[in-house]
């Protein structure tokens, strides 16, 4: 049996209709998704199969498949969280350089604002009180709670400061002024932030993410696919995963996070250091999140992410590591398990199609190198992708 190994590729992304989607359903943010993502691609739906989706139907992800009218003969629901996707855009990966499957669509939506704001859920997310969980439900142990406490175990250890958590907030707010399709472009200060209502100790309002309606594709193909797309293609080069905790208790250190181990595999794998790296694209469903991932995929050391993030490094204009280009989870929009958004924006970046938040290099020329690291849970899974033309 001869064994096949394919160079695979990111033939066309998308973004549904975000922010403020009051009309649409989850399945209907899918399906645009999808379409755009293969129009972009110029490619025909029925090259597509296999299929990878999650959080939405009862038999995720045969349901949409079916609501996308895709019949795939590869598929993947795995869930671990807001890292879903890069884990998924992994198995894609090597399913397609395997042999396995020739172009595998990755879709997600969600209507998560327009539920809160219909009464459909409620605007804090339980993940129930089941195993691990039944212990640390009972003491009002929030998602948020969870992610704060982290925050203050890392501010406690290293001395990182809550206008430098601060900065974070600012910085991705000031990238979203150049994305039209932000849901929050308005300029805010650090004292902004800090001024906000306390939400979790040490998180005010300004340290959290948005909840929005939105969907967005991703399209993965092997080398042959590729060379008949009418968009260039973006080129998988490493992949990562790993799996940390469920419950806090056994979270060995709050101040690492499981991004530590995925980015590491990743970088390995694509043979690339992260000082190689021109842009980044981190998940920041709070703005701990990005700090500490920056650490955690060895774009600074151990403690000194509070310093990192200073002084604008984090910004597409003038920034030495432009990071969450489109305004981040913090501003852009958040609708959920938002690591697919992370992968679009990259290749957009790579292309050259983000308008005027697009990257340069010092030279001028477009960015060679990105990297798109999701985090689910309350740091509990990571997936990170290392993307280049």
């Amino acid at each position: 049996m001869t064994r096949v190994r394919r160079n695979v590729a990111v033939a066309g992304v998308a973004l549904s209709d975000c922010g403020r989607v009051p009309d649409a359903t989850p399945y209907a943010l899918h399906a645009q998704a999808a379409r755009r993502a293969l129009a972009d691609a110029g490619l025909d739906r029925s090259l597509v199969d296999g299929f990878a989706s999650a959080g939405l139907g009862t038999l995720a992800p045969v349901e949409v498949a079916e609501y996308l009218g895709l019949h795939p003969t590869w598929v993947d629901s795995t869930s671990v969280g807001g890292s879903t996707w890069e884990v998924m855009a992994a198995h894609a990966a090597d399913a397609i350089a395997a042999g396995h499957a020739r172009a595998v669509l990755l879709v997600y939506g969600s209507t998560a604002r327009s539920d809160i704001k219909a009464g459909r859920r409620t605007g804090e997310l339980s993940f129930g009180t089941r195993g691990p969980l039944q212990f640390e439900a009972p003491y009002g142990h929030t998602l948020i709670a969870k992610y704060a406490m982290a925050a203050r175990r890392h501010m406690i250890e290293y001395g990182t400061t809550i206008e430098q958590l601060a900065e974070v907030a600012v910085q991705a707010r000031a990238n979203a002024a150049l994305n039209p399709e932000a849901m929050f472009r308005a300029p805010v200060t650090v004292d902004e932030v800090l001024a906000g209502p306390l939400i979790a100790d040490p998180f005010t309002k300004l340290h959290c993410c948005p909840r929005s309606d939105g969907g967005a594709a991703v399209l993965l193909a092997a080398e042959e696919v590729v060379r008949d797309c009418r968009t260039a293609p973006v080129w998988v080069l490493g992949t990562g995963e790993h799996v940390s905790h469920a419950a806090m208790s056994e979270w060995p250190d709050f101040t690492v996070s499981p991004a530590a181990v995925s980015g590491r595999l990743a970088f390995e794998r694509a043979g690339v250091r992260p000082a190689e790296i021109d842009l980044a694209e981190i998940y920041d469903a709070f703005t701990y999140m990005t700090l500490v991932t920056l650490e955690d995929l060895g774009f600074c050391a151990k403690g000194e992410g509070g310093a990192f993030v200073e002084k604008g490094r984090l910004l597409v204009r003038g920034g030495e590591l432009p990071v969450n280009t489109d305004g981040g989870g913090l501003s852009a929009q958040h609708p959920g398990m938002r690591g697919l958004f992370l992968l679009v924006e990259a290749v957009r970046q790579l292309r050259g199609e983000a308008g005027e938040r697009q990257v340069r290099r010092a030279d001028g020329q477009l960015p060679a190198l990105a990297v798109a690291s999701g985090t689910g849970g309350w740091f509990c899974s990571s997936g990170t992708v290392v993307l280049g033309r």
